[in-house]
């Protein structure tokens, strides 16, 4: 028989519950399914993210060049460069990029005080996702960014 004197709460609970041991498991399991999606998360929203900054930044990058240009042959190199280094900075495929450049208010896109918008449009590959999938873009999400500028009123071609 026990002594009173030796006897704890904590000895009862030990033989009565018999899982003794096994949180560390449980929190190590739990905290693996947890955490992988969360990661996964974080790392794909990183992702999204930078693919936003690259067409914006690209976009708008492009536009200030365009309207600044001193011919439209120019003006079309220079926003292309733009667009290059713009995603390229990102570390955004290039060649998987889609620029269009609209003109409105003028017949030509450099006049004076005629808008010029750019748009770049990317498809962003998901992390982990097999290339079967970045193929056919199930894998990857587009995103699309857009500048606008003015020409200058004292633009003038030379």
């Amino acid at each position: 028989m026990r002594r009173w004197k030796n006897w704890r709460p904590s000895d009862r609970l030990a033989t009565l519950s018999g899982d003794a041991g096994s949180a560390s498991l449980e929190f190590i399991s739990v905290g693996l399914i947890l955490l992988v999606p969360l990661v996964y998360l974080v790392l794909a929203l990183s992702v999204l993210q930078g693919g936003a900054f690259a067409v914006e930044g690209a976009a708008r990058q492009a536009a200030r060049v365009y309207v600044q240009a001193p011919s439209a042959a120019e003006a079309e190199a220079r926003a292309e460069r733009a667009v290059v280094v713009g995603l390229a900075d990102y570390g955004i495929d290039v060649t998987a990029a889609e620029v269009s450049i609209r003109c409105a208010g003028s017949a030509e896109c450099l006049a004076r005080r005629s808008v010029v918008t750019v748009t770049v449009r990317v498809a962003v590959d998901l992390p982990f996702v097999p290339a079967v999938l970045t193929q056919s873009h199930r894998g990857s999400i587009p995103l699309e960014g857009s500048a606008t500028q003015t020409v200058s009123r004292f633009w003038h071609e030379g």
